[in-house]
């Protein structure tokens, strides 16, 4: 799983930030200061970093530098600094782009994905595989192999699997997967999610009463599973 450290002294930002990534399915870290952004990065080594140059102890842009000297990990500025010339200077430290503030988390997962996706090589072109290999999901080519046999499935169904399979043992409520796979905004009846699993399962050969990838979650939903394979 694709990893994203935070780094802002407003705890709301944060949260806020954080929240949206982890329903896209990133795993998030948080920090408030620059020394912990340091120490978190050398210690995780997280896959991209969303950094606020307005900290309290150690100012960004000294924060990037410090990075670039022994790291090219991505890097998104966050901040409330909105002139040209803020913008061109933080990308020439190293930046990667620069969001400023107020700003739209929707827009700003966007960009992660997008920087991520420019990076290349990292862990987000990493083929996810899962139960000793048997399952592997290419979310860039669409394509789901099972046993090394690519799936016939429908947009929904890939869709469903990669949600599911982006937290392996994470319970989803239908609502949540209705939403994510179909839109926030569509009016179907939740328990179409229940077809969608029904059909899924038979194609992934999984036995609804005991099933090895889709896991049901008394008056809840549905998870997915295995780990993921290292």
């Amino acid at each position: 799983m694709v990893t994203v450290l935070v780094v802002d002294d407003e705890q709301k930002i944060r949260e806020l930030v954080g929240a949206y990534l982890q329903r896209e399915g990133f795993h998030v870290l948080l920090a408030d200061t620059g020394l912990a952004a340091l120490r978190t990065t050398e210690r995780l080594r997280p896959d991209l970093l969303v950094l606020d140059l307005g900290l309290p102890d150690l100012p960004g842009e000294e924060l990037l530098r410090l990075l670039r000297r022994t790291s090219d990990i991505p890097v998104i500025m966050l901040t409330a600094r909105a002139s040209e010339g803020d913008r061109v200077a933080g990308l020439r430290l190293g930046a990667d782009d620069y969001v400023t503030k107020p700003f739209s988390p929707r827009e700003l997962v966007a960009r992660v994905e997008a920087v991520l996706r420019r990076a290349g090589g990292g862990p987000a072109a990493r083929t996810p595989t899962f139960a000793g290999g048997r399952l592997a999901l290419d979310q860039e080519r669409r394509e789901v192999l099972l046993d090394g046999v690519q799936l016939d499935l429908t947009r929904t169904e890939f869709d469903l699997l990669a949600v599911l399979s982006s937290r392996p043992g994470r319970a989803w409520s239908r609502y949540e997967l209705v939403s994510r796979v179909q839109g926030h905004d569509y009016e179907g009846y939740e328990r179409t999610v229940d077809a969608h699993v029904k059909n899924l399962r038979r194609k992934l050969g999984d036995d609804p009463r005991s099933p090895t990838f889709v896991v049901t979650v008394p008056a809840i939903g549905y998870k997915f599973g295995p780990s993921t394979d290292e």
